[in-house]
């Protein structure tokens, strides 16, 4: 099956795409959509939960590049019936997310519908920042957290079952201060917001590269989308320094892969169309 996402995004110029942000000069440039009925339904999480989710999916972007946010602009399409006090409630998680990340939300736009969606750009500023085409044959692989309960807490809530308030599905957990101290020692990253597996192939094909793995993954782990943990690619030399800080930040890392010649395809279908 062709995956509609890469095609549609190949009949674009590439000199800006391909990374989780665009990189012009020191900014960095990133957006992501947050709809109803495709990221989430608002019987699963509350009106503030979700502004602030789709504030926190974007502020991944900017963490993995080394980029810190300045600005935001919001585009959101609120239901017609909503009532001010709804409005509000949105609005106390967009201005969390800012307070808690220090940026400034600096306008954008609205308009009435049946759904509530969000479109958010989020501008960083980086001296140095991280893109997913600078590993390095022979480097390590490895990802940050515990991966596999967001695709278990999704599909309970598929099957009109609770989770817990403390999801990852609901809030993820960004590592920025860790990824901040850790950028240096670093190769290449992305935040695994498709599946380890997916985001696995992104690397492999931009780099023309494939991965020899130190341990099997079930499926659940593979594939589980929406974590928002960091994907990252480092030399072997620079280990010890990387769980050091990890350490520091009491951030768990998984080191399960190493670069090789070859190819490496996604196991998990396709889930923008």
């Amino acid at each position: 099956m062709i995956d509609k996402e890469a095609f549609f995004i190949s009949l674009f110029d590439k000199k800006y795409i391909g990374d989780d942000g665009a990189v012009i000069g020191d900014k960095v440039y990133s957006k992501d959509l947050f709809c109803e009925n495709i990221h989430f339904k608002r019987s699963w999480m509350s009106l503030e939960q979700i502004a602030y989710k789709s504030m926190l999916i974007n502020i991944s972007d900017a963490i993995v590049m080394n980029a810190k946010p300045q600005f935001a602009l919001l585009g959101i399409k609120i239901p017609s019936d909503f009532t001010t006090k709804q409005m509000n409630e949105l609005y106390f998680g967009f201005e969390r997310a800012s307070k808690e990340f220090d940026f400034e939300i600096i306008g954008g736009d609205t308009v009435a519908g049946s759904t509530l969606d969000i479109s958010i750009t989020i501008i960083s500023e980086t001296k140095n920042p991280t893109k997913r085409d600078d590993l390095k044959m022979g480097d390590f692989v490895a990802y940050t957290g515990e991966l596999g309960s967001v695709k278990k807490d999704l599909d309970a809530l598929l099957n009109n079952q609770e989770i817990s308030q403390n999801s990852k599905f609901i809030t993820p957990k960004l590592k920025a201060d860790f990824f901040y101290e850790v950028a240096p020692f670093i190769n290449a990253a992305l935040d695994i917001s498709d599946g380890l597996s997916k985001d696995l192939s992104r690397l492999s094909k931009i780099n023309g590269v494939g991965f020899e793995f130190f341990r099997n993954f079930s499926k659940d782990i593979l594939c589980s989308g929406e974590e928002y943990e960091i994907l990252f690619t480092f030399e072997p030399k620079n280990l010890d320094m990387i769980e050091k800080i990890a350490k520091k930040h009491d951030t768990d890392i998984t080191v399960f892969a190493k670069v090789t010649e070859g190819t490496y395809t996604s196991q998990c279908k396709e889930n923008h169309f």
